[in-house]
């Protein structure tokens, strides 16, 4: 067999190699050409975030006061009679404003948030596997920002709950593409020496796009419609004024066998840079893909792969129970709504700041394990935590700390995931762990209608057994990314040989 990594002679010196080995030799690992593309491409995550973080404030119960000024008015309008009470901000303030969603009717919120994330679980598979087919990493991308734009106008037009319902699925079925493009769009480019500290560097923009839209919510406040507008509008910016400015991702290039197109970015990459990739020098993958390798379900029947992906979306699906019920719970939070949202988005960030610099020094198994964790501790702690004065205080406090810690689980599966699998299939397995995180998105809500302690004994729960659970994931610290499935069959066996030559003392 022809070894690919050497230099192969047919009339001219051609030195082949992979991605990696031509970002670390002669590309650069991770420059100014990274440096944008990682920026551009990461805004992508903000506008996940208006999609996403929206009904905190347009399905939120605003205040009310009674319209009769015979007695006390009471804690909750539920036992008065119709007409004897009143939206304080008028009907368009909110959802449960407009279609009386409160009292007997309260689930029906719930509903259309789970709606949500049900859309998102079923768009993260078929969005991952169009990325990895043909339609590539930037092309899905494309397609998902233009459906969210769309999507999210028509949601601000709705004319009844169940429209509403509709079409917020509708927009969690495009959402669901949006991260999964946007990361493994952003990391491909990027060497193995700095992938995962920049990789985990995505998500702040997820941070930042929470804390935006907090603030300008304060002046849609009046209007849940004129919100939906708002936070659909920077989706179709993006689309028109950004994307074309992205380059698609030469490892795509690479398995799709357009080797001149990834040639093409990779000399971009380089001279930007400051360097210079030598004539006589080309791509190649690390292994054979005439068996077209590029489905799920080549995933499920290699059976190393196969268990890497139920574990991860097991233990992605447990810790965004926690993550995202954690968030949603601030709506039970008799306090500013909006300042809650915020300090949550200013929470997270130095949970991105902690997992980037562990990243450079611990593995990713000991994080993943010790924050999931930790995270159900917190949970527990809270849970044991009822009433208000000091222990609501503590109850607060332990709820922002587990958050905090969920955001790191949440950051690593990710980082774990895109390691963990080979090019032909990275973005359907990410898009597979996905759907797992939106399953446990759509328990969330129903977790957070629980209320009281017992939503806090859930998420505990959820994160101890999924922490436990990651203890049998492999490390993946400063290992190559693989292209192929053979690539990675065969980086496995001389992982094997290397521990069976050094447990014979070799």
């Amino acid at each position: 067999m022809e070894d690919q990594g050497s230099p192969q002679f047919s009339g001219e010196c051609t030195e082949k190699m992979g991605v990696d080995e031509m970002l670390r030799r002669y590309a650069g690992e991770f420059g100014p050409w990274q440096l944008r593309h990682f920026m551009l491409t990461s805004i992508a995550w903000a506008l996940n975030a208006f999609h996403t973080i929206v009904v905190v404030f347009t399905d939120h119960q605003p205040a009310w006061r009674c319209s009769s000024t015979g007695g006390a008015c009471p804690a909750t309008m539920c036992a008065l009679p119709p007409g004897s009470w009143e939206w304080a901000g008028g009907r368009r303030t909110s959802t449960v404003a407009e279609w009386g969603l409160v009292c007997k009717a309260k689930y029906k919120v719930g509903m259309a948030q789970s709606a949500f994330f049900a859309g998102s679980m079923l768009g993260a598979g078929i969005f991952g596997h169009l990325s990895d087919s043909f339609l590539g990493r930037k092309g899905t991308l494309t397609l998902v920002c233009a459906m969210n734009a769309t999507f999210g106008f028509l949601t601000s037009l709705s004319p009844s709950l169940y429209i509403y319902a509709l079409l917020r699925f509708l927009t969690g079925l495009s959402t669901g593409g949006v991260g999964l493009s946007a990361f493994v769009l952003t990391t491909e480019p990027i060497g193995p020496a700095k992938r995962g500290a920049i990789a985990t560097s995505t998500f702040y923009f997820f941070s930042i796009g929470t804390i935006l839209l907090s603030i300008f919510s304060l002046y849609f406040h009046h209007s849940w419609r004129s919100l939906y507008i708002f936070s659909s509008l920077p989706s179709l910016l993006f689309l028109l004024l950004i994307l074309p400015f992205i380059s698609e991702s030469p490892r795509w290039y690479l398995v799709r066998q357009k080797t001149s197109n990834a040639m093409k970015v990779m000399q971009k990459i380089a001279k930007s840079n400051g360097k210079h990739i030598p004539d006589g020098v080309s791509l190649t993958l690390d292994g054979d893909i005439s068996t077209k390798s590029s489905s799920i379900l080549d995933v499920l029947r290699n059976p190393v792969t196969r268990a890497r992906l139920l574990l991860l979306i097991t233990i992605n699906l447990l810790n965004s129970i926690a993550y995202y019920g954690l968030i949603l719970n601030v709506m039970n939070v008799k306090t500013n709504i909006y300042l809650n949202v915020m300090l949550n988005g200013v929470a997270e960030m130095p949970a991105y700041v902690l997992t980037a610099a562990a990243l450079k020094w611990y593995g990713r198994k000991p994080l993943t394990v010790g924050t999931m964790v930790f995270s159900g501790v917190c949970c527990g702690v809270g849970s044991l935590m009822e009433g208000d004065g000091w222990m609501g205080i503590v109850r607060m406090v332990c709820g922002v700390l587990g958050l905090f810690a969920s955001t790191m689980g949440f950051d690593l599966v990710f980082v774990y995931t895109a390691e963990l699998f080979p090019t032909v299939v990275r973005n359907a397995a990410v898009g597979s762990v996905t759907q797992g995180g939106q399953t446990g998105a759509v328990v969330a809500p129903l977790v957070v209608a629980m209320g009281g302690r017992w939503a806090f004994v859930v998420f505990a729960v959820c994160e101890v057994v999924g922490g436990v659970m990651a203890l049998y994931l492999p490390e993946t610290l400063n290992q190559p990314l693989y292209d192929t499935m053979v690539g990675l069959e065969k980086g496995e066996v001389e992982k094997r040989d290397k521990g069976a030559q050094e447990g014979d003392g070799c």
